[in-house]
């Protein structure tokens, strides 16, 4: 196993997410990797968890990375949320991310879930996305 490119992995998605014309359109520069301290834009992307496994073959050393992106509205509805997380999904899903460690043999949508969140009835979307990089 390697989790070597874990941290180019999370550069490349950031980096992506931010560079897209769409999301941008829905949540302006509100992407973080860190969310901010003090007051939130109504509606915010914010880089999540993270599981990885070994994904290692005959070829080299790999992983597969269970990546979690949130979507979180203040908005009501999920309108906007969903929004959002439709355009983090088109930006990601098959996406030539190019890592500065190590190599994407892959990315790909595995789930979504929608709730309400804290004492304000928030709405947030958890995505999770499986990349398998290769650490060759």
């Amino acid at each position: 196993m390697s989790y070597g490119a874990a941290a180019a992995l999370q550069t490349a998605i950031y980096q992506r997410l931010s560079g897209d014309a769409a999301l941008a359109a829905l949540v302006g520069t509100a992407i973080y990797d860190v969310v901010p301290a003090g007051e939130l834009p109504a509606t915010y992307v914010s880089l999540g968890p993270e599981e990885t496994r070994d994904a290692s073959d005959k070829t080299g050393a790999g992983a597969l990375h269970h990546v979690t992106i949130s979507v979180v509205t203040a908005q009501a509805g999920f309108a906007q949320a969903k929004a959002a997380a439709g355009a983090i999904s088109d930006a990601l899903v098959g996406a030539p991310l190019s890592l500065s460690r190590g190599r994407l043999v892959g990315l790909w949508f595995d789930r979504a879930r929608a709730k309400r969140v804290g004492d304000k009835d928030e709405r947030r979307i958890d995505l999770r996305f499986a990349a398998r990089v290769a650490d060759d």
